[in-house]
């Protein structure tokens, strides 16, 4: 009965912001069931922006009747879903939904975990495996996750893997001979081959995630029992590589060749193409969907190859994809913060924060000051601090880059912000700039937030 009510309460809303009735007309439905109309309880001041407010509203309303129900699934034909309690630091989750303010701003790291660790360099060596062997094997991966949660008081945990599982879930071979970057050694070489070496958009489901990828989500629940028995208790976010970055390994083999491949096969073959991201598409939210299920509190889209499309392009194909996940994620899951990150393609953040998405990402050519403006109250920001800052060859000290730390939060603003970097950790920057850096964004956001109480 409630959920009909939600449901019937949903089409009225739909109605009203589509000029079949006023805009206060939903408004007043939706103080009739004590439900806040935006952030800080603003009323609605156009039709477009209360359609936004509304479908917020109802899709928490679902979640609470529905999503968070031990007896009902959470999507139609999905499994049952019960969102777990937020963990005692839940500053990422806060600042990401943006529904009350947070005490210092948040920080984690792209690749946090990995290369830059020695300890990360010694358990390779322990262990005898490379970076892609040790993803199958869960103990390794819950020990990577954790290493950088033992250095740094970092305000969430990532999970330890890469955006290209799922090329390999779809049987494209992946290597890491080192030095060259990820290898695809035998790419899609025509279209033609999507009907004979990538699955049907029918054949991607739950189970055929678990079948595929099954070792991962494993590694996901073993991150939460150890963290458990860390006493580590902060956000797991989970993650994948976004439609057109998948895309663009498939078909090119690598980021250092054939870096042209992405656009010839949208303006050449734009039908097969557009089939082969729509297959991308329903595996991914599929399988991000998975790692919430598993126990990640939140979830990172990476379109990291955005800078290899010209803007009409990114438009055409890549967007939709991207509006299509998180249509679809923030509908099963709405308490559970969804980032985008889409690197060389941050002139789409504007966009981006109308689609769903919590929280965007800056890369390192981000206008700061026009950042906030660009997102306006409809989501956060997330970077944009730049990883050479934490490298001593290239001069940096612990002076350094406190000054440049805090210029972060003098120029965007300490709430509605997750501190990080435009770019990932690559491997030279030094353990102790990287725990100042770390220091500093809490302790200088904490002291700007006491100052304006």
């Amino acid at each position: 009965m409630k959920l009909s009510l939600t449901l019937s309460l949903f089409i009225s809303a739909i109605s009203a912001s589509q000029g079949f009735a006023p805009v206060s007309s939903s408004i007043r439905q939706r103080s009739h069931l004590g439900l806040t109309t935006g952030p800080g309880g603003k009323p609605a001041t156009s039709s477009e922006e209360d359609l936004a407010l509304t479908r917020q509203i109802i899709m928490n309303q679902i979640a609470k009747e529905v999503g968070a129900s031990t007896d009902s699934p959470a999507t139609s034909d999905g499994p049952t879903y019960t969102m777990p309690a937020p963990p005692a630091n839940d500053l990422m989750i806060r600042a990401a939904l943006g529904r009350e303010p947070v005490e210092r701003t948040p920080i984690w790291l792209f690749r946090q975990a990995g290369r830059h660790l020695p300890e990360y360099k010694e358990h390779k060596e322990k262990t005898g495996r490379s970076f892609l062997d040790m993803l199958q094997y869960p103990e390794d991966v819950a020990e990577c996750t954790l290493q950088p949660l033992r250095r740094y008081p970092v305000d969430a945990a990532i999970l330890f893997s890469d955006i290209l599982v799922i090329a390999e879930a779809l049987n494209i071979e992946v290597t890491m001979p080192g030095g060259v970057g990820i290898l695809v050694p035998n790419p899609l070489a025509g279209p033609e081959e999507i009907e004979t070496r990538v699955p049907s958009l029918d054949e991607i489901s739950p189970q055929f995630i678990q079948d595929k990828m099954g070792v991962i989500l494993e590694s996901v629940k073993l991150i939460r029992q150890k963290m458990k028995e860390e006493k580590i208790d902060i956000p797991l976010i989970g993650f994948s590589g976004a439609p057109f970055t998948l895309m663009f390994y498939m078909i090119g083999g690598s980021s250092r060749k054939n870096t042209d491949s992405g656009m010839k096969w949208l303006n050449e073959y734009p039908e097969q193409s557009q089939k082969l991201l729509d297959v991308l598409t329903k595996i991914i939210t599929e399988y991000m969907s998975a790692q919430v299920e598993a126990g990640a509190h939140m979830l990172q889209l990476f379109e990291a190859m955005g800078m290899m499309l010209e803007e009409k392009e990114f438009y055409d194909f890549a967007m939709p994809c991207l509006e299509k996940i998180a249509t679809a994620l923030k509908s099963r899951y709405p308490d559970v913060p969804l980032m985008i990150f889409t690197r060389g393609a941050c002139y789409a953040n504007e966009k981006l924060s109308k689609m769903g998405f919590d929280v965007v990402t800056m890369d390192g050519d981000v206008d700061r000051s026009t950042a906030r403006a660009t997102v306006g109250d409809r989501c956060g920001l997330q970077g944009n601090y730049d990883p050479a800052e934490l490298i001593e060859e290239n001069g940096k000290t612990p002076e350094t880059v406190k000054e440049t730390a805090k210029a972060l939060i003098d120029e965007l603003g300490p709430q509605r912000l997750i501190a990080n970097l435009g770019e990932g950790l690559g491997g030279k920057e030094s353990t102790d700039l990287v725990q100042v850096f770390v220091d500093t964004i809490h302790e200088y956001s904490e002291a700007k937030i006491k100052e304006s109480a």
